[in-house]
């Protein structure tokens, strides 16, 4: 029996409101998220120390949260929360980073084939649907050898040897928020299942790491 159908299910139009509704509910999530942090922002200094402590874990927990979502801009709230806090917080903007971005790749790693065919044949992406057929039973590493020899001469080695400095430049690529943000990025990333959990872990840890540590080790400011 085929794991995965060959035709997206309901009519053309419900397959349409299923896409719109899952990007519209990402979107009110991220809205919701932008709009709590500036809440926070806004009271954090006219409350008791005790409770604005308590306002700035739940705020680090939004951060992470929204570094998780696509398209956030979760690197702006990052610099915006290093340039009112200084040095202090830097470590936990740090980890609160690492965290959110691995929450991504693990939703993606973790998000069952039948489950992104469906996604893929609502969109009639059926060369996506095909490939996805394809590599479903492939090792990793089968995988790999199987992209690479399908990509272009130039991209090879970019896709077997230098992969994870790939996912690395585009972490801190300026502007990335238009092309997925560093959630999305990381959520692909986990989603082809090409990158092994430790080495992505470390790649994340590596490239998240040099601002928090200018700004924790060598003090300096962040301008908003």
């Amino acid at each position: 029996m085929n794991e995965f159908p060959d035709e997206p299910k309901g009519s053309a139009i419900a397959r349409v409101l299923r896409v719109v509704g899952r990007l519209t509910f990402l979107l009110i999530l991220a809205y919701g998220v932008h709009l709590l942090l500036g809440w926070f922002s806004a009271r954090s200094a006219d409350i008791h120390p005790g409770v604005q402590l308590g306002m700035l874990v739940a705020m680090l927990l939004v951060y992470a949260l929204l570094l998780a979502i696509p398209f956030a801009p979760g690197i702006e709230i990052g610099l915006m929360l290093l340039a009112m806090e200084g040095a202090w917080i830097a470590p936990w903007i740090y980890l609160t980073m690492m965290t959110g971005l691995m929450v991504a790749y693990a939703a993606g790693e973790w998000m069952p084939y039948a489950r992104l065919h469906q996604i893929l044949a609502d969109m009639h992406m059926r060369r996506a649907c095909a490939l996805l057929a394809h590599i479903h039973p492939l090792s990793r590493e089968e995988r790999v050898m199987l992209l690479r020899d399908r990509a272009p001469k130039w991209l090879r080695p970019f896709i077997s040897r230098y992969r994870y400095f790939v996912v690395a430049t585009v972490i801190n690529l300026p502007g990335n928020a238009v092309i997925g943000g560093g959630g999305g990025l990381l959520f692909l990333t986990g989603l082809s299942r090409l990158f092994k959990p430790a080495a992505v872990a470390l790649t994340v840890a590596l490239a998240v790491m040099p601002v928090p540590l200018a700004v924790w080790v060598f003090g300096i400011e962040i301008i908003p």
